[in-house]
């Protein structure tokens, strides 16, 4: 009897634990045949304002993510074929080389990735072949829900109320300890790109690199942050802090790109709270990992329209603007708000920024500056190592309020913010190092200055 062989398309979803594709793929399959493809659209694409849709720090993290995936391969028998190309094209052709009989991947949500998959989907078509699509992203599985997906509820608060007392975390998938990579050699494995093969140079990274890409990493710093140091004990009361890597998880880059799986920490939080403490901390962070499900549901319901100026309630304002000067005086932190402007001034630098700067920068962008939230939100794709869609566009949307805030006139009050945060002034005066002279009394209100 011949041996049938899969293909597993690895996307947004870099990882062996917990991995329902490559599981799936294994149970029917005689060989599988691991692959990644760098998509140029993506990787050097423009953003509607043009900006470069993948900055330099998200592409470095994609990289070391996928040198990872592919060691992590070997080391069970089997190897990562790459490709640089369009994914319905490049696995399409691989589809035809190694006489494949399906290709798994996990289901994406929003258009473009959806554009992809269902061009790749009419292509094997034409061969006899089909995709079988699997989860990977969220917390809950969409199956267990109360509720469809169309039926989501439009407020957080009803979401997690509806769902964390009746739906059940599924465990996590184990990881294969060994794969069966297709019997024949493929011609050609590939090569994995460098950023300058990108368009990009390393030096356009000045600081430490202080989120190594890949699944290794990724479940070092769930460790980290977990058993090693206990940080999670104190995470709500530390979660809204500016400076250094231990005031948050710093989870999100690895659960952007697949990193790490959501039920794996979920179920690696519940053990810590059967082994060591329970307590609003523990909780807090699985309140969080709720609402990137809660988003990318959203982002599921409305598609298109959450990339839409008007938002899913379709309330785009008119008096919004598209002012380059002012844009780029935000996006370079040369606002002379210097609580916006430190946070500004760290994305640039990093690719990182916190939840409290973010919030703070995007509601000065749109409620004091008045400037259309859409330009936010593609800088943010563009720069952010973190980067998700449904997350970013769906917060964006919250602070501009045409998304699924009850509140569409929330503002921060970005002034009395930094007072409240950064109190000592110690994260202005690190990334704006030419007020450090000024005290910590009027150095977060710059119509103080003119007295000192």
């Amino acid at each position: 009897m011949d041996s049938k062989t899969a293909i597993v398309w690895f996307r947004n979803d870099l990882r062996l634990h917990d991995n329902e594709a490559l599981v799936q793929a294994m149970k029917i399959a005689d060989n599988v045949v691991p692959v990644y493809v760098f998509d140029p659209r993506v990787l050097e694409g423009k953003t509607r304002i043009g900006f470069r849709k993948t900055g330099v720090f998200r592409a470095n993290f994609i990289i070391e993510s996928v040198h990872d995936l592919r060691n992590n391969l070997r080391n069970r028998g089997s190897d990562l074929i790459v490709r640089y190309g369009p994914p319905e094209e490049e696995i399409f052709k691989l589809a035809r080389e190694v006489g494949s009989s399906w290709v798994f991947c996990n289901r994406e949500r929003t258009r473009e990735e959806v554009d992809v998959q269902d061009a790749l989907e009419q292509n094997l078509w034409t061969i006899g072949q089909e995709i079988f699509y699997t989860r990977g992203k969220m917390l809950y599985y969409t199956q267990d829900l109360p509720f469809p997906i169309t039926q989501t509820p439009d407020i957080f608060t009803q979401f997690r109320k509806e769902v964390e007392k009746v739906v059940k975390v599924r465990k996590p998938l184990d990881t294969p300890s060994a794969i069966t990579l297709y019997d024949q050699t493929v011609n050609d494995p590939g090569r994995i790109p460098k950023l300058e093969d990108l368009g990009l140079c390393s030096s356009e990274i000045p600081g430490p690199n202080n989120f190594p890409g890949g699944e290794s990493a990724g479940l070092e710093r769930l460790q980290y942050y977990l058993w090693e140091t206990d940080l999670i004990r104190d995470y709500r009361e530390t979660r809204n802090g500016l400076l250094g890597m231990d005031y948050s998880s710093k989870f999100s880059p690895y659960l952007a790109l697949g990193c790490l799986s959501p039920k794996r920490i979920y179920w690696e939080i519940k053990k810590y709270e059967s082994e060591r403490v329970s307590n609003k901390s523990t909780y807090w962070l699985i309140f969080e990992l709720m609402w990137r499900d809660f988003f990318r549901l959203i982002a599921k319901k409305y598609k298109e329209k959450i990339f839409l100026e008007g938002g899913p309630k379709e309330l785009a304002n008119p008096d919004w603007i598209e002012d380059p000067v002012l844009f780029d005086r935000w996006a370079k932190g040369m606002t002379g708000i210097p609580f916006v402007d430190a946070n500004m001034r760290e994305l640039n630098v990093t690719g990182f920024m916190s939840n409290r700067g973010r919030q703070n920068v995007a509601s000065y962008l749109v409620k004091d500056l008045n400037l259309n939230w859409q330009m936010g939100a593609e800088y943010f794709e563009s720069l952010l190592v973190d980067y998700d869609p449904c997350s970013n566009w769906g917060n964006w949307n919250y602070v501009a309020g045409v998304g699924m805030d009850p509140r569409s006139d929330r503002k921060f009050n970005v002034i009395g913010q930094g007072m409240r945060y950064d109190g000592q002034a110690d994260f202005i005066k690190y990334w704006l190092p030419e007020l450090a002279s000024l005290d910590k009394d009027v150095i977060h209100d710059p119509y103080k200055w003119g007295n000192k």
